[in-house]
């Protein structure tokens, strides 16, 4: 059974939610917070890897840098140089 009343008695937050409330949801105190609870539950149902099922699931040799150029030569877009065609 879900909950039908949550009380809030630090003013910080109850401030905070007014706040919130003026200025995304026209006053309404109870869409503020279900708005961020939703951005909160976006934001870590996106964490986590982005390679595989789960953390860990991906393994590189030691010695691969990962953030290293793969050319050895610089893009032409990079340069800023004409291509010859």
């Amino acid at each position: 059974m879900m909950a039908s009343v949550v009380t809030i008695n630090r003013p910080e937050v109850v401030a905070l939610i007014e706040k919130a409330a003026a200025e995304l949801t026209g006053g309404n105190k109870t869409e503020a917070v279900a708005l961020g609870m939703r951005h909160l539950l976006e934001q870590t149902s996106r964490a986590g890897s982005l390679f595989g099922a789960h953390p860990g699931s991906v393994r590189v040799r030691e010695g691969v840098d990962l953030v290293a150029s793969a050319l050895d030569v610089e893009p032409d877009a990079e340069s800023g140089r004409e291509i010859a065609r």
